[in-house]
């Protein structure tokens, strides 16, 4: 019987169906913001993938962002072909993804999702994303992440 919750095991199932092999890991104190898991784990605050959820135009999409930038909701608008960014709620998060906010993982989404990269996540050697829960994360290569997530790499921060 797994001792891990449940949304932990979907993410490595859905990593094993892309080939790869994650080890999540759980910090109970949480790591729910960018800030937190940085300390938890103990990397710069730059290798912390924050997973941000969009409509554009009413198409929810995912942002992946380097910890250390801010979205520029212009930006995503333009790369997903639309006019209007707007933030979703919580409900909205979950209904798309089937995590919470803060747990939002790469990959094992409910629906697919189109995905854009912050290209500054590529020049970690390893980045850390949500495992599904806000206690959970894993280490991953950034192109690796890329891949696996069928992400779009393209300038998202804020200047």
């Amino acid at each position: 019987m797994s001792t891990v919750h449940p949304n932990v095991d979907r993410v490595i199932a859905a990593a094993a169906q892309r080939g790869l092999d994650i080890v999540p890991q759980r910090f109970p104190e949480g790591t729910k913001t960018a800030a937190d898991a940085a300390a938890a784990i103990g990397v710069d605050v730059g290798q912390i993938v924050k997973s941000l959820i969009f409509a554009v135009d009413g198409e929810v999409v995912l942002a992946y962002v380097s910890g250390a930038n801010q979205l520029d909701e212009k930006k995503l608008a333009a790369a997903a072909g639309g006019l209007t960014c707007t933030r979703v709620d919580a409900d909205t998060v979950r209904q798309a993804t089937g995590f919470p906010i803060g747990g939002v993982p790469p990959f094992g989404h409910e629906n697919h999702l189109r995905v854009f990269i912050d290209p500054d996540l590529l020049t970690w050697p390893e980045v850390w994303a949500a495992a599904g829960t806000w206690n959970d994360v894993f280490g991953i290569e950034p192109h690796r992440l890329v891949e696996a997530s069928e992400g779009e790499i393209v300038d998202l921060k804020r200047a």
